[in-house]
């Protein structure tokens, strides 16, 4: 991969966070990826979202497979540890080094052919375990890599950019996620900030397996006038369950009025508060059965549903449920992992 750094420059007012760090200090070499790619969008609000959350790069351990949306973590936190996997098998290297060293923040990149295709059955292990991760799925739609094939989330009704019909159903990643246990599901578009930002925010605060099912146009083979994917389609269908106002750190004061049944605030398993406003009265993102209902029926309607979709923030993560000890694996010596010979002979003796 051909890497151009960006100017080392930047101008001396820029906003600082309490690291003393810049939205500049956050990011990584220019994009080779093509001009307008959405990925390039999701890329920036991880930036902004970490930034915002004063989290360290060298605390974060960035994870991929193969295809355009795995070249991404190339552009951002240039700073912090990485992984390129082979296609698929990006969440099995993320349960390892996760049960390795829970302390790190770990951010898994992939895409719709690398986790609905050959990835998932590594999607799904890793869902059900309540892997600590949070998962961000580059959703175009098409193989952009091997020339604009149908993946396996393009919709029954999509044509390619060469004028032909997809014949099989769309496999809904969130709502499989939702299936399987994830205590936290989302949907964006890579083109509204505004919405993706803050989930971002909520997702890398949050306990257990955070995904973020992103719509990210792919402007060279799946951004035409029948494609379901492209920039055009999603901003006319946009059926969001509710705008996000604000995730509030743990230490800030939570201030403002809010109309009953209009808000929802939900506290985070850190203290941080996910405010959701203008939420449905028909609709509870902490209740699973709804939240699939919603889903199904977006899509009979031929919308697509973004925005906080389902969570749980109760849920235990996987280091909880498998009671793991509370330093980190990797920092263990052998004093820590050899209880001696009295204690070894009994254990033998009570497995006769």
């Amino acid at each position: 991969m051909t890497y151009i750094t960006k100017p080392v420059n930047h101008h001396p007012r820029l906003k600082i966070n309490k690291l003393g760090l810049t939205r500049r200090d956050y990011e990584g070499p220019v994009s080779t990826l093509c001009a307008g790619c959405g990925h390039d969008s999701i890329s920036a609000a991880i930036v902004e979202a970490c930034f915002q959350l004063n989290i360290a790069a060298h605390q974060v351990a960035k994870l991929s497979g193969i295809g355009c949306s795995s070249k991404t973590p190339g552009y951002f936190l240039k700073q912090s540890h990485g992984f390129n996997s082979v296609h698929g098998r990006m969440p099995s290297i993320a349960t390892g080094a996760n049960l390795a060293n829970h302390e790190l923040t770990y951010l898994g990149v992939s895409g719709d052919g690398d986790t609905a295709s050959i990835g998932m059955g590594q999607f799904v292990h890793a869902v059900r375990r309540q892997l600590n991760v949070v998962y961000i799925i580059e959703n175009n739609g098409t193989y952009g890599l091997t020339k604009g094939q149908f993946s396996a989330t393009s919709d029954i009704e999509s044509k390619s950019k060469y004028g032909e019909d997809n014949l099989f159903p769309a496999i809904d990643l969130a709502g499989m996620a939702i299936h399987l246990g994830a205590s936290f599901v989302a949907r964006s578009f890579s083109g509204d900030k505004e919405q993706l930002v803050p989930l971002m925010k909520a997702a890398l605060s949050h306990k257990g397996f955070s995904l973020i099912d992103v719509i990210s146009p792919c402007v060279t083979f799946n951004n035409h006038k029948n494609s379901t994917k492209s920039y055009d389609y999603i901003r006319e269908h946009n059926d969001s369950v509710a705008s996000m106002t604000d995730f509030i750190p743990i230490g800030n004061t939570i201030t403002g009025s809010y109309k009953q049944g209009k808000n929802l605030d939900i506290p985070l398993h850190d203290g941080s508060i996910l405010s959701l406003q203008k939420i449905s009265k028909n609709y509870n993102p902490e209740n699973k059965i709804e939240a699939i209902k919603k889903i199904q029926q977006s899509e009979q309607q031929g919308k697509v549903l973004t925005g906080l979709l389902y969570i749980n923030p109760k849920a235990k993560d996987l280091k909880e449920t498998l009671d793991i000890v509370d330093t980190p694996l990797n920092k263990l010596v052998e004093k820590d992992l050899c209880p001696g010979k009295e204690k070894i002979n009994q254990i033998n003796s009570s497995l006769k």
